[in-house]
This record gives structure tokens, sequence and C-alpha cells, in this order.
């Protein structure tokens, strides 16, 4: 069974930021990323967090948050976050694997296709002054943790 995933649904729900000022306004923009990363050969998850506009890796991943958008607390809970990701696998030129928006709501709304790994939007927020400071030294950092420890 073949799962048709249209980019049209997509839109669907990010045409409010461009078509109605007054819901454009609703969404804070934000300049820090946190994602969720998935190695499916090894069933290790990694919590990948940095600054917006910063490229970091997550094992052959190279990924570049370019917006990062959050609501207000007073309105449902939601990101939304542009990623481009790009698979620079040894030996072969870096091919493009994903580039679009993703909702932390509804991952699997726009989700990229990859045969190991998974990425998904946790939260955008602001940087403290501490990540600021690292981000400096360090584009993003990476926690990893075995699937089984986190459930």
């Amino acid at each position: 069974m073949t799962v048709c995933r249209s980019p049209l649904i997509l839109l669907a729900a990010l045409v409010p930021l461009a078509a109605d000022p007054a819901a454009a306004a609703t969404w804070m923009e934000m300049d820090w990323v946190v994602l969720r990363g998935l190695e499916k050969t090894t069933a290790r998850i990694s919590l990948i967090e940095g600054p917006v506009q910063r490229g970091f890796a997550f094992g052959t991943l190279a990924i570049t948050v370019r917006a990062c958008r959050k609501r207000p607390p007073e309105e449902p809970p939601e990101n939304a976050a542009f990623l481009e990701i790009m698979d620079g696998r040894p030996d072969q030129v870096p091919v493009a694997v994903f580039s679009g928006w993703m909702m932390s709501s509804s991952p699997a709304l726009s989700a990229m296709e990859h045969p190991v790994y998974d990425i998904w939007v946790l939260e955008c927020r602001k940087a403290s002054s501490s990540e600021r400071d690292k981000s400096g030294r360090k584009s993003a950092s990476v926690a990893t943790a075995a699937a089984s420890s986190a459930r």
C-alpha cells in the first residue's frame, strides 16, 4: 500500500502565515531549535539542539534550520521549523533529502524520507545567554541515549 504525502496538506496548514497578516502575527520568531533524531539501524535517539541559521550534523546528515516559529502561550501549542537536510555519505556527492516546514504537533504531515534516519521538531525557543555563548564555540549539541532508556 502506497501512502501519498501531499505537500498541499502542509501548504494548507501554513497558508495562514502568509495570507492573513493577523494570523502571521500570532507566530513568534525563535532563535533556537530542539530536534529529535532517530538512527534506525541502532535504535538510538538523540536530542539535537542549536541556533537557527547554523548548520549541524547528525550521522551523515547536515541539518540547517532556516526558520523556527512558535505559537504564543495563550494559543494551542505548535512549533514550526523550516529545515534543509543534506545526506553526505562518504565518497558521494551530498544529496538533498528534505527541504520544507516540519510541525511539532504533526511530524508525519511533512516527514523526511530516509532509510537510516528520522528527524522531527520538538520545540522552538529563545536561546538563553549560556546557549548563545556555547553556540559561538560549538554550533550544536547532540545528546544521545539508547532508545530503551528513553521509554
